[in-house]
């Protein structure tokens, strides 16, 4: 079992790329249901307001520290090892994976043409790859009989592995509810369509390195991501320092 910690009342799983597509390919081989969520501080602070939320990300097989918060927080709290395990560069590991062993994958997520510029992509990257399965999901409520629909195709295409990018917390909250229905593990990634398909600009590494992807992506997209990074950030690093005091008060 992988160490982990507790942070701000959210496991957070102190992993790494190979193991994490290795646990991934052997739930998928082994038919398990069940979801990975990719943390960055967005979950961590979407938590602390909703304990509904809190319920999703502790029912999670996985929860990766997808961003630079949160391995800081992790190595400060005990686990030297941690590293970042980054939900677009987590999906190309795991497809590579997916390609070797022959498992089928699927896409949930996305706009129409977003969706099939990834598909497109993918399978050029992975002239192996089995996709079995892709749908972008319209941008409403679906109906009960909608949702039984895609879960009847999903379950009949015979995806193992299904990425789920219907942006954070949105996308955790749909593997949740899909866990048993679904008969695939399935993996939130977030942002990964767009960056994957080539329609959104990704920081440049040092940039994500650093921990300054939030910047970047704030200066891209301000009007929908301004109030989630300057709200939440400021307050995540208070929550963050009183927790470190904590620990290591006697």
């Amino acid at each position: 079992m992988w160490e982990h910690r507790d942070i701000l009342g959210v496991r957070v799983d102190a992993t790494n790329y190979d193991d994490a597509t290795k646990l991934i390919l052997d739930w998928a081989r082994a038919g398990r249901s069940c979801y990975v969520c990719c943390a960055a501080v967005n979950n961590i602070m979407e938590a602390r307001i909703s304990t509904e939320y809190q319920t999703v990300m502790r029912e999670a097989a996985l929860v990766t520290s997808d961003g630079m918060p949160l391995v800081w927080l992790l190595r400060a709290l005990g686990t030297a090892g941690a590293t970042r395990v980054y939900g677009p560069e987590l999906t190309l590991h795991v497809l590579a994976a997916a390609e070797t062993s022959g498992v089928r994958v699927g896409f949930v997520g996305g706009g129409n043409v977003v969706l099939a510029r990834l598909t497109a992509a993918m399978r050029r990257r992975f002239s192996n790859l089995d996709i079995a399965f892709a749908e972008a999901p319209p941008f409403r409520a679906v109906t009960a009989e909608e949702d039984d629909r895609v879960m009847r195709d999903i379950n009949a295409s015979g995806v193992r592995i299904l990425f789920v990018g219907l942006g954070s917390p949105k996308q955790d909250r749909w593997m949740y509810e899909h866990r048993g229905r679904v008969n695939a593990v399935m993996l939130g990634v977030g942002a990964a369509f767009d960056f994957l398909a080539g329609a959104k600009p990704q920081a440049p590494r040092w940039m994500q390195h650093s921990g300054l992807e939030w910047l970047f992506r704030m200066a891209t997209e301000p009007r929908r991501l301004w109030r989630r990074y300057l709200t939440q950030n400021p307050r995540f690093v208070c929550l963050a320092v009183a927790q470190l005091i904590r620990s290591r008060t006697p």
